[in-house]
């Protein structure tokens, strides 16, 4: 297929935006949606966390963005884009892209093109704590300049490729949900419902931590878990660093993680439970581990009592560490448990282990469709997805 290129730069207008002074509460709270990086979650912007008024928009350098522009970061969460599907003002750290001309470059097209490059701008973030791109990296970025017909059809192949994406995260969200409802329908709410016998943690289970020390990495070793590997019930591996056999034997000596165990973060994103269901080859740090000892207590039943919003109950008792949450260990071993029979928890944990075994052939085609989604997107524009 022959193409061209050119060069971003020269196919949108490039704007910036502000954040009106938040020392000057009439700025705030009015009709207009002000957004910032929290606000792209997914592929479109459709409601905003905070608002500001007129006055806070035309006394900063706040802009407003007509729905149906790009929007993409340029500090922090680099790699991201989403089409804006209400009017918005952006913060300094977003930037809108505007197509200069419609007749020759189709907004979905460039949606999904910037998509393919996300790695790329991801890589090219510099900062020691933020990381940040420049507005002259996203301007010279080279653009494969197709027929419009053919940019919409590329573009109608990619949306309904991420469309049955989006349905099968949508399953898995509904078989979550599933299983909240099921808790709380066994259960009750575990702030408010005083039926069952409640103890503390620490006795009826063992409950330790990961290291306090800060080992050395190495290249190649044994990974080492902290808070930012645990993400979505799954331990993280792809961005994990690693220690030396020596530093692995010496902390699973207070810490050894086995099947069966929660594992929970401890600081910054705490909470997150996950139980550990494969053999695990790693140490942890800044990381809750909790063994079972006691038939008293089931551990799907613990994850899901960690994974309710009772663990915000405990952190609004236990405030630490000022702006960055933190739980400590003795928050977590005098948490109060309340204690069903075992018979209830035990029939609580088959119907999450049939929920979860649905999950897991929905996960499966999960990554399938997102591997071929991924392929359509470099083949895109790379000029394989059609024939001239």
């Amino acid at each position: 297929m022959a193409f061209h290129y050119k060069k971003l730069g020269e196919l949108v207008t490039i704007i910036g935006g502000g954040t009106p002074d938040r020392n000057k509460p009439h700025f705030w709270n009015g009709d207009i949606n002000w957004i910032s990086v929290k606000d792209l979650v997914g592929d479109t912007i459709s409601s905003s966390l905070e608002t500001i008024t007129t006055e806070g928009l035309e006394k900063s350098s706040a802009k407003l963005i007509p729905k149906g522009n790009i929007i993409l970061p340029t500090r922090m969460a680099l790699g991201k884009v989403a089409i804006n599907q209400i009017d918005v003002a952006i913060n300094q750290d977003l930037k809108a892209l505007i197509i200069k001309d419609n007749s020759q470059l189709d907004l979905y097209y460039l949606f999904y093109f910037l998509k393919s490059k996300s790695n790329f701008i991801e890589s090219k973030g510099k900062g020691a704590t933020v990381k940040g791109i420049t507005v002259n990296l996203i301007s010279n970025l080279e653009v494969p300049i197709l027929p419009l017909t053919l940019q919409k059809k590329i573009a109608s192949v990619l949306r309904k490729a991420q469309a049955l994406i989006n349905k099968r995260k949508a399953q898995i969200e509904a078989l979550d949900q599933l299983t909240q409802s099921v808790f709380l329908e066994m259960f009750g709410d575990p702030v408010s419902n005083k039926t069952w016998e409640r103890r503390p943690l620490k006795d009826i289970a063992d409950v330790r931590d990961g290291t306090h020390d800060s080992p050395k990495y190495v290249p190649n070793g044994y990974p080492l878990v902290t808070s930012k590997n645990i993400k979505n019930g799954k331990i993280d591996l792809s961005n994990v660093n690693y220690i030396s056999e020596e530093d692995f034997i010496n902390i699973n000596k207070r810490s050894k993680v086995d099947i069966g165990d929660i594992i929970m973060p401890m600081i910054g994103t705490i909470g997150n439970p996950i139980i550990v269901d494969e053999q695990p080859n790693f140490a942890i740090k800044n990381v809750a581990l909790i063994k079972f000892n006691n038939p008293l207590l089931v551990n799907i039943y613990l994850k899901y009592l960690l994974d309710s919003h009772y663990l915000d109950y405990i952190l609004n008792k236990n405030k630490r560490g000022g702006t960055q949450k933190f739980l400590s260990l003795t928050d977590i071993r005098n948490m109060e448990i309340p204690l069903p029979p075992r018979d209830l928890q035990d029939k609580f944990s088959e119907i999450v282990k049939k929920i979860d075994s649905q999950k897991s052939i929905l996960h499966k085609s999960l990554r399938e469709l997102e591997k071929n989604f991924n392929s359509l997107m470099q083949r895109a524009f790379k000029g394989e997805l059609f024939n001239d």
